[in-house]
C-alpha cells in the first residue's frame, strides 16, 4: 500500500482549479509557451528517463508495439512542444457565449462556456498523453490530476515535475497540474471514488482498463475506448490509391488506436487488388489473415476466425474480408466496428455520401486514412483522447469538448409573474 494520499492531492487541484478557471488567456498560452519551452530545455532528463521506462519494458517482455508507444525520441519531443505551442495559438473556449435570445418579457438569455472542474486522466504507456492532456485542460481552465501507468513511471514524474513548474513560472497555480507519483492500483480505486472533487475521468487504455474504470468510478466518465478500423475498397476505386492508404493506415503506426485492423474489399475488384497488396504487406512483415474467398485468391493465408473480425492486434496484423456489396460492408461495420475511425476508397462520390451517413463513428473517412484520426491532425492542438461514445463528446477530444454551458440571464430589474 502507498502512503501517497489521492484525496489531498484532489483537494490542491480543486483549489487551484478555481483560479485557473478565472485566468486570463494571455496568462494560459504565456504558460503553455512556458511548458513547450521546458520540455526541450529538459530534454535530455526527459530521454535519460524514458530510456530506463523502455529498458525495462523490454526486459519483461512487452511486445514492440507497446515498447513503440512507451517511447520518446528526439523528434517526440519536439512534436509534444509544438502540440502545447499549436494550443497556445488557439481560440480560448473560456467565457464564449454561443448564443442570445431575447424573450417576449425582455430578458436576454444565452449560453457561456464554462470549464468542467477537475479532470482525472487515467492511461497506459504513452507518455506523450501527459503533456497533451497537461495542456489541453490548462487552456480550457480545467485542473488535471495524470495518473499514467506503471511502465511510464519515471518518465511521466520527469514531465510532470518540468510541466507544472513551467506553469508555475508564468504565474499559474503548480496544483494545477499534478501527476499521480505511484503505480499503486488501490489509488485508482480511490480516485474513482472522489466525486464532489473530480468532475470527470478519462481513461485511456487497453479494454481491462476501460471496464475496470467504468465499472468502478462515481464520477461521470468518458471512455477512449479500443480502435477496431476499417478501411473499404469500393468497387471502382482508384487501387493505386487504395493500396497507399490501407498500407498507411496499417503499417505506418500499428500500434495507436487509429490504425487499420479489418480491411474490406469489394468482390468486383478483389481479384486485382490483393495479390499485389497483400504481398507488399508481407514484405512489410504483416501477419495477414483472411476469409475464405481472400484466401483463394491468395493461397497461404492463415485463415481469419469470427475472434479475428473483433481484435484490435495494435501489431502488424491484418484481417482481410471479400465482400459481394456496398451493403455487406456497411454491415460488417455496423456489427465489429468500435466506433472510432472507419475509412472508404471510392470513386462514386453518392457512395461515398452514404458511407458518411451511414457509418456511425467518431470519424469516417472518404479517401483518406484513419490514421488522421487525431486532434493534432484535425487542427486541435491535441488531444484528450477520442471518445468512442456519444455523451457528452466524440471523435478527438479538443479545447471545447473540455468545457460546458451554463445559461446567462440579462435582465432590467425582472421579476417573474406568480401567474405564469
Amino acid at each position: 500500500m502507498s502512503d501517497f494520499d489521492i484525496r489531498v492531492m484532489a483537494r490542491a487541484a480543486r483549489e487551484a482549479g478555481h483560479v485557473l478557471a478565472g485566468a486570463a488567456g494571455e496568462k494560459k498560452n504565456a504558460a503553455l509557451h512556458a511548458m513547450a519551452g521546458g520540455l526541450l530545455d529538459s530534454r535530455d532528463r526527459i530521454l535519460v528517463a524514458n530510456a530506463e521506462d523502455v529498458a525495462s519494458a523490454k526486459s519483461e517482455g512487452h511486445p514492440i508495439a507497446f515498447v513503440d508507444r512507451l517511447s520518446l525520441t528526439a523528434p517526440r519531443l519536439e512534436a509534444m512542444a509544438r502540440g502545447l505551442r499549436q494550443i497556445a495559438e488557439l481560440p480560448d473556449p473560456v467565457g464564449e457565449i454561443t448564443g442570445m435570445w431575447r424573450r417576449p418579457n425582455g430578458l436576454t438569455i444565452g449560453r457561456m462556456r464554462v470549464p468542467l472542474g477537475v479532470i482525472g486522466i487515467i492511461y497506459e504507456s504513452r507518455p506523450n498523453v501527459t503533456a497533451d492532456a497537461a495542456g489541453l485542460c490548462l487552456k480550457s481552465g480545467n485542473a488535471v490530476i495524470l495518473r499514467g501507468g506503471r511502465e511510464a513511471l519515471r518518465t511521466n514524474a520527469a514531465l510532470g515535475g518540468i510541466l507544472a513548474a513551467s506553469v508555475a513560472s508564468a504565474g499559474l497555480p503548480e496544483a494545477c497540474l499534478a501527476v499521480v507519483p505511484t503505480p499503486d492500483r488501490s489509488v485508482v480505486k480511490e480516485m474513482l471514488g472522489l466525486n464532489g472533487l473530480i468532475d470527470l475521468i478519462i481513461p485511456r487504455g487497453g479494454e481491462e482498463l476501460i471496464r475496470a474504470v467504468r465499472e468502478g468510478s462515481r464520477i461521470p466518465v468518458i471512455a477512449h475506448d479500443k480502435g477496431l478500423c476499417h478501411t473499404y475498397v469500393d468497387a471502382g476505386a482508384d487501387l493505386a490509391m487504395a493500396a497507399e492508404i490501407a498500407y498507411n493506415a496499417k503499417v505506418e503506426r500499428p500500434g495507436v488506436c487509429n490504425a487499420m485492423e479489418t480491411l474490406l474489399v469489394h468482390g468486383e475488384v478483389a481479384a486485382r487488388f490483393l495479390p499485389g497488396f497483400v504481398a507488399r504487406l508481407v514484405e512489410a512483415g504483416v501477419e495477414v489473415r483472411g476469409c475464405p474467398r481472400t484466401r483463394a485468391i491468395v493461397p497461404g493465408l492463415r485463415p481469419a476466425t469470427e475472434e479475428d473480425w473483433d481484435t484490435e492486434y495494435l501489431d502488424l496484423v491484418l484481417s482481410i474480408r471479400v465482400v459481394e456489396s456496398f451493403e455487406e460492408a456497411l454491415r460488417h461495420i455496423a456489427r465489429h466496428s468500435s466506433g472510432l475511425a472507419e475509412a472508404i476508397v471510392t470513386a462514386d462520390h453518392a457512395r461515398a455520401m452514404r458511407f458518411l451517413r451511414a457509418v456511425d463513428a467518431g470519424a469516417v473517412f472518404v479517401n483518406a486514412s484513419t490514421r488522421f484520426t487525431d486532434g493534432y491532425e484535425f487542427g486541435m492542438g491535441a488531444e484528450m483522447g477520442i471518445s468512442t461514445q456519444k455523451l457528452h463528446a466524440r471523435g478527438p477530444m479538443g479545447l471545447t469538448e473540455l468545457t460546458c454551458q451554463k445559461f446567462i440571464v440579462l435582465g432590467e430589474g425582472h421579476v417573474r409573474d406568480s401567474r405564469t
